[in-house]
């Protein structure tokens, strides 16, 4: 197991990602933020928090898309869905979609499959935590990104959260 980004580590990306998405969308007048379900909503709620402390709360559009029928890379598998929250329309709006770890690309064209069935966005932008370059399948690159780290296939990033893991710490598992 190797440490990337240790709890304090972590806490300061978070914060520097949402000065990096206020830099862009100054009043998020019409920006909404996506948390893709289930593992990049922690991430977003930290990244909203962030965001809530610079600006007026009520200028937030915040929500949560379930991507689990929309997955074409899970296969005879029980999917057991987790729950889209999206209680505004995302017609017209620049979207910020949150994961935590972007690798192959999949979640993401999953995510932006069920994005288009709720509203045409006039844009569309990508943060992520973790970004392992040079895996991609798709040609997804992110706008916002934590950290870059290069692993091999056989090597598994592990983001732990603490509301769901007790700790708060990105390693890579060998």
């Amino acid at each position: 197991m190797k440490l990337i980004l240790t709890e304090q580590h972590l806490a300061i990306t978070i914060k520097r990602l949402a000065h990096q998405i206020l830099e862009n969308h100054i009043d998020l007048h019409n920006t909404v933020l996506i948390g893709i379900q289930p593992r990049g909503v922690y991430l977003s709620d930290q990244l909203v928090s962030e965001i809530r402390k610079q600006v007026q709360k009520s200028n937030i559009q915040y929500g949560k898309l379930d991507i689990t029928f929309y997955r074409d890379d899970v296969h005879d598998e029980l999917r057991v869905p987790n729950q889209t929250n999206i209680l505004f329309s995302i017609e017209g709006k620049n979207v910020v979609l949150i994961d935590d770890v972007l690798y192959t690309g999949r979640t993401i064209r999953s995510a932006l499959d069920a994005l288009m069935d709720l509203g045409r966005p006039e844009k569309v932008e990508l943060c992520v935590l973790i970004d392992r370059r040079f895996s991609r399948q798709f040609p997804i690159q992110p706008d916002y990104v934590g950290k870059s780290i290069d692993s091999i296939v056989s090597q598994k990033v592990k983001v732990f959260w603490k509301e769901k893991d007790g700790k708060e710490e990105v390693v890579i598992l060998e």
